[in-house]
């Protein structure tokens, strides 16, 4: 792989800023993954080398020596230097780098929810967006909710977007309110 290729896949990856772990890793590991260096984050390390060594134990331990290398440079240039603090002098490998990395950035479920829900009630839809997708970026953000266990029932959601339509939509609201009413007498 070119050292050009090397670069633009590093510059792909977000900077680590303590809200977006999830992503940035996901990023971190379909990058190495594609530039074939994800070896050390997939095999535990192969014990040390010794006299008697065989030649395949060699190289598989100079193999995940090179992606563990590798992979630590490119997981420690995707974190901001004030966020790496003291982990990077304590840890020799990426899987390990990457668990301490999680454990220090990973979202709180609570937090994520409550900003989630926020967006969710404050989105407002504007003449200049394509109306479907943004009828699924509200939905694709009640399905995040609902993994994180907070069910968005789809009548809420329908009101949700209901009233996150301008006036302009009045009669639009109108129609789908009496089509609603109109489906619940004939239940």
């Amino acid at each position: 792989m070119s050292a050009t290729s090397i670069s633009a896949n590093t510059n792909n990856i977000p900077m680590l800023n303590g809200s977006n772990f999830k992503d940035w890793k996901e990023n971190i590991m379909i990058i190495l993954g594609c530039m074939n260096l994800d070896y050390a984050l997939r095999v535990e390390q192969p014990l040390y080398l010794i006299d008697a060594s065989s030649v395949e134990e060699k190289w598989n331990f100079e193999k995940w020596e090179h992606s563990n290398r590798i992979s630590l440079m490119v997981i420690k240039r995707g974190i901001p230097e004030a966020f790496r603090g003291t982990t990077s002098e304590e840890v020799t490998t990426s899987n390990e780098y990457l668990a301490k990395i999680e454990k220090r950035f990973v979202k709180n479920g609570k937090a994520e929810t409550s900003t989630l829900l926020a967006n969710l009630i404050s989105l407002k839809y504007n003449d200049k967006e394509n109306i479907k997708e943004y009828i699924m970026e509200m939905s694709h953000i009640s399905s995040k909710l609902r993994a994180l266990k907070l069910e968005v029932y789809e009548d809420l959601l329908v009101h949700l977007v209901l009233i996150s339509f301008p006036v302009q939509f009045s009669q639009f609201k109108v129609s789908y309110k009496l089509q609603l009413s109109k489906g619940e007498m004939d239940s």
